[in-house]
């Protein structure tokens, strides 16, 4: 038995935050993750939202298994081009403006121009704004500052840039010497990367599986419906692999895998959540129990949408959740080692 290797799911995780996703602009890194799983042979199709669902078929062909993780990210449109030149900005996902102040982004054209900018408050320059420490961070008060020399909303236009357009941030991502990754979008791609891994390294030991599992690569999840279709008649247990929250009274940590009891959608599968548990102890995985208060997943989505299935939501932690993220080789490590032992365990049911 060989484990996924963390150092080429890093890798991967480099590669994957690196490709601008911001939800509704997805087809550059479901293509990624595409051809990534062609060339390990494995069957894919998209859905018609533009998600992704790798199968790799299993002994039991009546009850299956599927996993999810979402490769779309955080981001913004163009709400307004300013008279000056600037732009207002729309948010796609939850989060403040506060965490993306001061942020470089990027501003992909409906024609497939890309150009560079600064997300800033208007009232940045302490010399001429008294309120500048103050004033509230908010889209009337935040702008992108456009690496083009503009001078009104017709430079800009000109160059092609109109509202509507998608607003990507800059990962800035960096692996440190003490194993510490630290990327903007580690929601989720850090969890997509290890999919992406367990599944070479199935396919790498020629493992059949108990049961036939599918592989969801939602591009919805940050606006709430990412994985709740595309679920087939069969499937028993659905278990989303998305990040674990940490803050005050969390118990998630950045080296251990956090298996989540309940969300602000209710309580999770108890019976999946105790084999998660029985397994984790049983092949010695570092791993904590949680309550996210405010958080929802591709598994609740799924049951509000009204599918009869066992649901269940596990992932790496990770410490400042939609702002500047940060997580570990450790609770990477972790939460791969308890995937690789659950799809080749026997059902809860």
């Amino acid at each position: 038995m060989a484990y996924p290797n963390t150092e080429e799911t890093i890798q991967l995780l480099k590669d994957l935050v690196s490709i601008p996703s911001p939800s509704g602009n997805t087809n550059e890194v479901i293509s990624f993750v595409e051809n990534y799983l062609k060339e390990l042979g494995v069957h894919t199709e998209r859905n018609r939202k533009g998600g992704l669902i790798a199968t790799l078929p299993g002994k039991d062909e009546q009850h299956h298994r599927m996993l999810t993780a979402h490769v779309d990210t955080l981001g913004a449109m163009v709400k307004e081009i300013k008279p000056s030149g600037r732009l207002k900005l729309d948010l796609i996902g939850g989060f403040k403006y506060n965490s993306i102040e001061g942020e470089y982004c990027e501003i992909e054209t409906s024609g497939g121009q890309r150009f560079t900018g600064t997300i800033l408050m208007h009232q940045t320059s302490v010399h001429v704004y008294k309120d500048a420490g103050k004033a509230e961070r908010s889209q009337e008060n935040m702008e992108v500052r456009l690496d083009e020399k503009v001078h009104n909303a017709n430079d800009v236009r000109a160059l092609g840039i109109e509202v509507g357009d998608f607003v990507s941030f800059d990962p800035r991502v960096q692996i440190t010497p003490s194993g510490f990754i630290k990327s903007r979008h580690l929601d989720d791609k850090a969890s997509v990367a290890i999919l992406l891994q367990l599944i070479k390294q199935l396919r790498t030991e020629n493992v059949l599986l108990p049961y036939t599992t599918h592989f969801l690569i939602s591009n919805n999840e940050e606006i709430g419906y990412g994985g709740n279709s595309n679920i087939p008649p069969e499937t028993v247990e659905y278990l989303a692999v998305d990040m674990g929250a940490m803050g005050d009274g969390q118990s998630t940590d950045e080296y251990t895998v956090s298996i989540c009891v309940k969300d602000a959608s209710g309580p999770y599968h108890y019976e999946l959540r105790k084999h998660l548990v029985q397994l984790a102890e049983t092949n010695g995985i570092d791993y904590k129990l949680d309550i996210y208060p405010y958080y929802g997943s591709d598994a609740s989505a799924a049951i509000r949408s009204g599918h009869d299935i066992v649901h269940g939501l596990i992932g790496p932690g990770i410490d400042s959740s939609h702002a500047f993220e940060r997580t570990h080789k450790e609770s990477i490590e972790n939460t791969a080692k308890l995937l690789y032992h659950y799809v080749q365990s026997d059902m809860v049911l």
